[in-house]
């Protein structure tokens, strides 16, 4: 196994070299990079360009804000180099833009899942290296340890990836700085407002760039556009006055089994709910390359959470039992998104912004869409990099995020809401999960982000079976009810 792992490795490396050699033209042509702080802030030009149109696509881009002085790209911090940062610093300088990237821990072990659509894979070009596990079966346990098997309707080229935080955002982070971002070692401590519509912003770092101490160098940056990036405790965020939203705890152990232990969830997942696990989530095992991830999270009840992981493990210890821990983990999780996503020249995406689905809990694929979305709108309103952006640019990618998944993370809410609100109700959804006609909808809608055209007929047969687990699970409910 540990020959294996060295191979993974190796391949991975190779991976980022490939990325970094084809790029490496890319970055010598841009020279605006003179190091971390721009060499002096140079106002844009006072003379308001009202109508900037290219037809070369044939559709008309009307930029904004102002005329940059010759030879001056605007100019954009990332703050995180999660998924949604490190696809937004790669948009924005293969688009033009003179970008930063600044994360804290390049080493970063987020306390997740790991969980990944297929369409992912294709739509950002991730490379199999960086992929420990392709999940094609999945359990769904009940509350009373009834297993129903999921991934009947897969095909033999279809399948859930799982990924290790670490591996992929160090591939995408680097990626980005193929592309042309500056990647910088720090942690933002304050972010200055502009004094003035055109004045910068001003982002104050630590610079842990130097490895010889671990005391961060005081830094910061001018910059045109603020994008965060920051996760759910989101520094930019507060810095906006974007508002509060409710999140999760998730936690979350790394175990390592027994390689015959190992070996049954080589390509299968298992998700546990009921009361004992969460109340108004579930628990997983999800397989990586040489362990499992075995967690659990809530909203309603954070002070809990060490019992509900405990749960988790109690009801995964036929396989999981006796084997070492090797990483524990605990992270917030937002439930929905922030009240206020955009203020002037700075926005949020990601976790950030408060992009988890509920009742899956799914963050990874919708933070590196967002992160896409909204570099590729500061490129567009800024015509690579030639205008300044005002917030009417940063909010069309707000208006097509809104417009492309609103009904997703309602929908997400509503299952969650009717599902996981009682141990009945949660029997009765494990008990549609044994329908081919439920997975092959729900797996369509999973692997590629597209809502697949029911059929009429099985659409009301999946109606009425709905309705009568949800009969069943209040009658049951009564049931213990009166019994108490």
């Amino acid at each position: 196994m540990q020959k294996q792992m060295h191979g993974n490795a190796t391949r991975g490396k190779a991976s980022v070299s490939r990325v970094q050699h084809a790029a490496k033209g890319m970055r010598a042509a841009r020279s605006s990079f003179a190091g971390a702080q721009p060499s002096g802030w140079t106002t844009a030009t006072s003379a308001r360009s009202s109508v900037a149109r290219t037809r070369a696509t044939g559709v008309e881009v009307v930029a904004t804000g102002a005329k940059l002085p010759e030879g001056r790209k605007l100019r954009v911090a990332v703050i995180g180099g999660g998924p949604s940062g490190a696809c937004a610093a790669e948009t924005l300088a293969k688009g033009g833009v003179e970008t930063y990237l600044i994360e804290r821990k390049l080493d970063n072990c987020k306390p997740c899942g790991g969980a990944i659509p297929l369409c992912m894979v294709d739509e950002f070009d991730l490379p199999t290296e960086i992929i420990d596990r392709k999940v094609t079966k999945m359990k769904m346990i009940s509350p009373s340890n009834r297993e129903v098997d999921v991934g009947k309707t897969l095909s033999e080229t279809e399948y859930i990836g799982m990924c290790r935080r670490e591996v992929m955002d160090d591939f995408l982070r680097k990626r980005a700085d193929a592309m042309g971002a500056k990647v910088i070692n720090g942690l933002m401590t304050k972010l200055d407002l502009p004094s003035s519509k055109d004045a910068p912003y001003v982002v104050h770092y630590s610079d842990y760039s130097d490895k010889s101490t671990k005391v961060g160098k005081p830094s910061s940056l001018e910059v045109d556009v603020v994008i965060g990036a920051d996760g759910a405790n989101s520094r930019v965020a507060k810095a906006i006055d974007a508002g509060e939203y409710d999140y999760a705890i998730a936690f979350q152990e790394r175990i390592r089994i027994p390689d015959d232990k190992m070996d049954y969830y080589k390509n299968l997942a298992e998700m546990y709910v009921g009361d004992d696990v969460s109340p108004d989530f579930y628990g997983w095992v999800f397989p990586k390359y040489d362990h499992v991830a075995v967690g659990t999270g809530t909203v309603v009840n954070k002070t809990a959470i060490k019992d509900y992981q405990a749960a988790t493990r109690a009801r995964s210890s036929k396989r999981c039992e006796g084997g070492k821990i090797i990483r524990v983990e605990a992270h917030p999780i937002p439930e929905h998104p922030r009240p206020r996503r955009v203020k002037e020249r700075a926005t949020l995406v990601g976790d950030a912004a408060g992009y988890v689905t509920k009742c899956s809990g799914e963050g990874i694929y919708f933070a590196a869409k967002s992160g896409r979305m909204c570099a590729e709108a500061i490129v567009e309103k800024s015509r690579q990099g030639q205008y300044m952006v005002e917030e009417s640019d940063i909010r069309t990618y707000l208006d097509k995020w809104d417009k492309k998944y609103w009904a997703t993370y309602k929908v997400l809410d509503i299952l969650q809401k009717v599902f996981y609100r009682s141990n009945p109700a949660r029997e009765a959804f494990v008990e549609m999960c044994d329908d081919d006609y439920v997975q092959k909808m729900t797996f369509d809608s999973y692997l590629y982000k597209t809502v697949v055209p029911g059929n009429p007929v099985d659409d009301l047969k999946l109606a009425v079976n709905t309705i009568g687990s949800l009969v069943r699970s209040n009658a049951l409910r009564n049931a213990a009810a009166a019994k108490a």
